[in-house]
């Protein structure tokens, strides 16, 4: 059964004010799920140690610690894709105050829980929370933002979150008492409070529940099937690509150094870089979208994605300050992905089943990236290095290409068929 169609009225334009108040605790919200996403990642050989009550191997402090970032994982994929179902019925102003106060209140227990298995669990509704943000933020600015500016607006968003990470590291000089760090989730909880005072629903969203009756079995007819199945690969395959390198990166800088080198300024400034690098890509990708369209603009991201790793790992045997320019620009591809697939993937369906869709696609690979990311120390014996397993990553940029290549290029007309 198809949709009834529907023409774009005056009232889905909100006034500009209201759109950059919009905009501006949107951005607070995503930046702040950057930051409580890698806040662990930061605290991780303080906190295990003392939750553990004793002092731990570097192999049962990475066991641990695979446990904790797997498990926020799996909620932000169950959190993108049950809240993208969710808003698409109640709407996008309730589930956004919802899931900003989720991963904002989850963030704060941490500081009482007594031991790891506890934290765990806060990790993973902190998680489900954070994968609602990224999403449900991304669909309510594209519905609310004009057409002219709305691909610049929706990158900006999504540079956001590599902003958290740098936050993240400031965090780890202000506090080092871990527990202090993590009343940093009382920010989101307010801001939660002033979504839900300030902010209108979206005009869209409220037009279309008016006229139009949509479940979830239109996500999987034939007019959106095909959208559905590219948008997940191609999101899928980044997502796994991208954070099986950003992941294991500093692990492979410290491979590259002399024996008995700490490492700690490089490592700490080529996770500098990539959130750096991050911000700028996803900046640059609205204003390369608006030149030559999303699809072509994918096409080149990979494309240097590609390169860059190639030029990373196959050239650097041990460690020279060039690795920091050679990061740098693979960076900038990853930043410029994840604005372009930001903006790309809400498009390609229309408002009554949008934020299911972008849910779907942004976290069904959300599963393989966690597993995925397990198996490296395993493949690295068999690759012969981190330099090469890495590189091996590299291929899933390949087939987001390939994807890209026999995609259709998303249309503002689209939104509103």
């Amino acid at each position: 059964m198809n949709l009834i169609a529907k023409q774009p009225s005056k009232t889905e334009v909100l006034p500009e004010n209201i759109r950059i108040l919009a905009f501006v605790l949107c951005i607070i919200s995503y930046a702040f799920a950057g930051t409580v996403s890698t806040l662990i990642s930061v605290y991780l050989p303080v906190l295990v140690p003392d939750l553990l009550h004793e002092k731990v191997s570097e192999a049962r402090l990475g066991e641990v610690g695979a446990y904790i970032n797997a498990i926020s994982l799996y909620g932000w994929m169950i959190g993108g894709i049950l809240f993208g179902i969710i808003s698409d019925k109640v709407g996008r102003k309730k589930v956004l105050v919802f899931v900003t106060g989720l991963y904002g209140l989850a963030t704060v227990l941490v500081v009482l829980v007594p031991d790891w298995h506890l934290l765990a669990i806060c990790r993973f509704f902190s998680g489900m929370g954070v994968g609602g943000v990224l999403l449900v933020t991304t669909v309510y600015i594209s519905e609310i933002w004009i057409e002219k500016t709305r691909p610049v607006m929706v990158g900006i968003l999504a540079v956001a979150f590599p902003l958290g990470i740098v936050a993240s590291g400031g965090l780890n000089v202000l506090f080092s008492a871990w527990r202090n760090a993590f009343w940093l989730g009382l920010i989101p909880v307010i801001v939660a409070g002033l979504i839900a005072i300030l902010l209108p629903e979206s005009p869209k969203w409220k037009n279309q529940q008016q006229s139009q009756a949509a479940s979830f079995g239109h996500l999987f007819n034939q007019d959106y099937r095909p959208s559905l199945v590219t948008g997940s690969l191609i999101f899928g395959s980044v997502l796994i690509g991208l954070w099986g390198i950003f992941s294991w990166l500093p692990t492979w800088i410290q491979a590259l150094l002399p024996a008995g080198a700490s490492g700690q300024a490089e490592r700490g400034i080529t996770m500098m870089l990539l959130g750096i690098g991050g911000i700028i890509g996803g900046i640059l990708s609205g204003f390369l979208i608006r030149l030559i369209g999303n699809r072509k603009t994918l096409m080149f991201t990979f494309i240097g994605c590609v390169l860059a790793c190639c030029l990373l790992f196959l050239t650097n045997k041990t460690f020279s300050p060039v690795i920091y320019t050679e990061t740098a620009l693979l960076s900038l591809c990853f930043g410029i992905s994840q604005g372009a697939l930001s903006s790309y993937i809400p498009e390609l369906f229309p408002t009554s089943i949008r934020a299911t869709a972008t849910g779907f696609c942004f976290n069904v690979g959300r599963f393989f990236t966690a597993t995925a990311v397990f198996f490296v120390g395993s493949m690295v014996s068999v690759f012969g290095g981190f330099g090469n397993t890495l590189l091996v990553f590299s291929v899933t940029f390949i087939l987001a290409l390939i994807l890209a290549y026999f995609s259709k290029e998303s249309k503002a007309n689209l939104i509103n068929p």
